[in-house]
């Protein structure tokens, strides 16, 4: 029960952090449009009626204002940012004086090979 509970919190996260729930929104809004303006109007008028973007519903005016508000406060104060001193224009990567390669028999799983000394537990 509390993993598919994790996994909803998860998902409701992303979903809150890429912005989706308004593009839901959205389409809810779109969709209802749509749907009255097929009452009175033909398919292709009431699809231009929607999509024109000049005939918004309420749904319609409160995203918009609810994303330009979510926008302005995601902005981050000039004392937040990291800021880096400028890199000279001659900047080289020099190797080490020093340089030696250590054997690879340190490295290899050919020095592990040894067999446990008991054999694995059984489930009871």
């Amino acid at each position: 029960m509390f993993v598919r509970l994790g996994k909803c919190l998860v998902i409701a996260a992303l979903v809150l952090a890429t912005g989706a729930h308004w593009a839901a929104l959205q389409t809810v809004a779109w969709t209802t449009m749509l749907a009255g303006n097929l009452h009175g109007e033909s398919f292709s008028e009431a699809v231009a009626k929607t999509f024109d973007g000049e005939h918004p519903c309420c749904l319609c005016k409160a995203i918009a204002a609810a994303k330009k508000s979510e926008k302005k406060s995601e902005v981050v104060s000039p004392a937040m940012k990291m800021e880096f001193p400028p890199a000279g224009e001659n900047f080289v990567l020099a190797a080490p004086a020093e340089f030696q390669l250590l054997p690879l028999e340190n490295f290899s799983a050919k020095s592990r090979v040894q067999k446990p000394l008991l054999p694995p537990p059984r489930p009871a």
